[in-house]
Formats: C-alpha cells, sequence, structure tokens
C-alpha cells in the first residue's frame, strides 16, 4: 500500500452519536500516529467533545454554519470559515448552531512525555451549555457516562 492516498469523505464510515453529532475518521490509525482527524455535522446545542483540555495541540475550521466555542471560560460566536488554533493545555468545546467543523488534533504527546492525554477541567461557561463536567476527571468514560450507542449511518449530503 503506498504512503499516501485520496479519501473522498461522502464514501467514507459516517457515525452519528447522540449530543455529538455525525462525523467520520478519514484516517487509518496504521498510517496516521501524528493526527487525527474528524469533519462532523453539529445540530443546534450538539456538542464536539466534552469541555477538556488536552496535552497535544488542537485546530479546527467551521466549514459551514455557526457555532459556539467556550474556551479558558469564555464564549465566543463562530461563523463559517473561522479557524480556531487550540495550544496544548487549552480548555476549550464547541457548540454546534448547526454547522459543519473539521477537527484535526496532533497525537504521541503522552507516548513522548509519559503523561495522559489531558483532562476535563470544571468550568462555568462549560456547564451553562450542557458541555461540562461538575467534577474535575481525565477519565472519558466519566467525562461521557451520558453517552448513548452510537449507529452507523449513511452519508446524508452534509458537504454539499
Amino acid at each position: 500500500m503506498p504512503d499516501w492516498r485520496i479519501v473522498n469523505l461522502t464514501e467514507t464510515r459516517w457515525r452519528r452519536s447522540p449530543g455529538l453529532g455525525t462525523g467520520t475518521r478519514p484516517e487509518d490509525p496504521d498510517l496516521w500516529e501524528q493526527i487525527g482527524i474528524t469533519v462532523r455535522l453539529l445540530e443546534e446545542g450538539e456538542m464536539l467533545a466534552m469541555y477538556h483540555a488536552e496535552d497535544d495541540q488542537e485546530d479546527f475550521l467551521l466549514l459551514s454554519g455557526a457555532a459556539t466555542l467556550v474556551v479558558e471560560g469564555e464564549e465566543r460566536q463562530l461563523r463559517r470559515w473561522d479557524f480556531f488554533h487550540c495550544p496544548p493545555g487549552t480548555a476549550h468545546s464547541l457548540i454546534g448552531g448547526p454547522c459543519v467543523v473539521l477537527a484535526v488534533g496532533a497525537r504521541g504527546h503522552e507516548i513522548r512525555s509519559g503523561s495522559g492525554w489531558g483532562f476535563y477541567p470544571v468550568d462555568a461557561a462549560a456547564l451553562k451549555h450542557g458541555v461540562g463536567v461538575e467534577e474535575e476527571t481525565d477519565d472519558p468514560d466519566v467525562a461521557y457516562a451520558w453517552q448513548r450507542e452510537t449507529e452507523t449511518v449513511p452519508y446524508g449530503g452534509w458537504l454539499d
């Protein structure tokens, strides 16, 4: 298999997670060790992720629609083509308004440093939007205890 590849997102597996939108990850874990990529459709009020801070940088590009960003306890409104760079250790969450967002995150900090991936801090603005935890944790199972079953869905023309 060549080291390069072309992936058409309309042909990838899309998954629907209630409260977390509908998205795809066009990555191959055997080849893409340094970054993670997600394209996600967020309906009004759905979140990209619980309010968290990671040990590696992340970047977000709003491809369509509008969203609310909660970052370091502040609320910011995002619109199409807004780009948010999130340095390591920056607490954040993105809430759909609705929107389509491209999320790119570095990987490997926990391997290089021996630390964990990050954590879910308590934050009043995040709690106000329903994307925060009431007690700080570094355990995703605790932060997402409310999450229901994820289902595979056919591509629905969200990128057109």
